[in-house]
């Protein structure tokens, strides 16, 4: 068993909309192919990975560093002897040759996406989906049947007034979301507060939203807008300053009673646990949303829930960013509190497989080998078109 050759290819996902901090109208994602010698029902096994939105596409550093690595290494190397596949392990650990430690940016999300592939792979070549698999190997065969998701979006767009934004919440709730999430920071306080009321008037109460500034905010604009959200109860404040600011975040969760929710943008097990010693989070409340997709792959966040653990922390306070089907299978698989979701945005790699209803903010996964690309024909088509053709 070996693997053949990976593909890598960059494809453009660019939108008019805007967040806080960046506008999407030249974004990218990085997609990925891991052609592997088994075959099953007469073709090869193929695992595939991209990178969830809001960090561009990193095909550069692949075909210099990660790409040559695996290739050039000895195929009984990258085995997983007691399973009798490719082992992510040992392919993470061949990847990461000669890194150094530290430096936790663009690097963390080309080997994330590989990660990605490789695990859609072994999945595939055991014949089950991923989450069935790492509830087997990892928490002794017992998975969660449905996962708990929220719609994000509520992003700025040109032209985009209040009676639009409660459109577009008024879609998620009649597709089946209860909770929804809309974006901060990128306007006044007193439009952000309109726009929030507004929200809240179509879902019905303020458990029901949750608000993201994206990092924009310094300690002082932090707390203003934490004070002036305190009243609506939300379901949480995300991101409020620098991820790596702990500062701001430990005084946010001093002075603001509701939840926090930061960590998207978080890359290793070392951030997570210097945001466990230093941000202030509170295990009873709060939520982490790191993203195997950016941060290393599925090895490294192994790790990083490991270090939760450690610490006191349930797994169900981690809620991952990314919506896509990656973190779905993580989530149910590995016991995590929920997944994010995109509706509208970031298609096709955001969004569920094709026919699963969301309901009251829960939805199943496909029975389907691997991560359930097959089960998504939009998601599959554009995956197969870009790197197999």
């Amino acid at each position: 068993m070996r693997i053949v050759e990976i593909r890598e290819k960059t494809v453009s996902i660019a939108s008019d909309i805007a967040n806080a901090y960046i506008d999407f109208s030249k974004m990218t994602c990085s997609v990925v192919a891991v052609v592997t010698d088994v075959i099953r029902d007469g073709r090869p096994v193929v695992g595939y990975g991209f990178n969830s939105n809001g960090r561009y596409g990193q095909g550069s550093l692949m075909r210099e560093r990660f790409i040559p690595r695996l290739m050039e290494a000895r195929p009984d190397s990258l085995i997983d002897e007691a399973n009798g596949t490719l082992d992510p392990f040992r392919i993470w650990d061949r990847m990461m040759i000669n890194e150094k430690p530290g430096g936790h940016g663009e690097r963390s999300v080309a080997v994330g996406t590989i990660d990605m592939a490789v695990w859609d792979a072994v999945a595939k070549i055991e014949g089950k989906p991923l989450y069935r698999l790492l509830a087997d190997r990892y928490r002794g065969g017992q998975a969660d049947d449905k996962v708990w998701v929220y719609a994000a979006g509520g992003y700025y767009y040109p032209g985009k007034g209040v009676d639009k934004l409660k459109d577009e919440m008024k879609s998620y709730r009649d597709r089946g979301y209860k909770v929804v999430k809309i974006k901060i920071g990128g306007a006044s306080l007193a439009e952000d507060l309109e726009r929030i009321e507004a929200v809240i008037d179509v879902v019905g109460e303020g458990r029901n939203l949750c608000v993201d500034a994206n990092g924009r905010f310094d300690l002082n604009t932090a707390l203003d807008y934490a004070e002036a959200m305190e009243r609506y109860d939300l379901f949480w404040y995300e991101e409020a300053g620098d991820p790596l600011d702990y500062v701001i975040q430990n005084e946010l969760a001093e002075a603001y009673g509701n939840p926090l929710a930061t960590g998207e943008n978080l890359f290793s097990h070392q951030d997570a646990r210097n945001l466990v010693r230093y941000g202030g989070m509170r295990q009873d409340q709060d939520f982490m949303q790191f993203d195997c997709a950016l941060s290393y792959g599925l090895v490294e966040y192994m790790r990083t829930l490991k270090v939760l653990e450690e610490n006191g922390w349930s797994s169900r306070r981690v809620v991952p960013h990314g919506g896509h089907q990656m973190s779905l299978n993580i989530a149910a698989g590995l016991h995590l509190g929920g997944n994010e979701s995109y509706p509208d945005v970031f298609k096709p790699f955001g969004g569920f497989a094709d026919g699963i209803a969301v309901e009251d903010s829960w939805v199943r996964l496909p029975d389907v080998p691997g991560i359930g690309f097959e089960a998504k024909g939009e998601l599959h088509a554009l995956l197969t078109r870009e790197l197999m053709e």
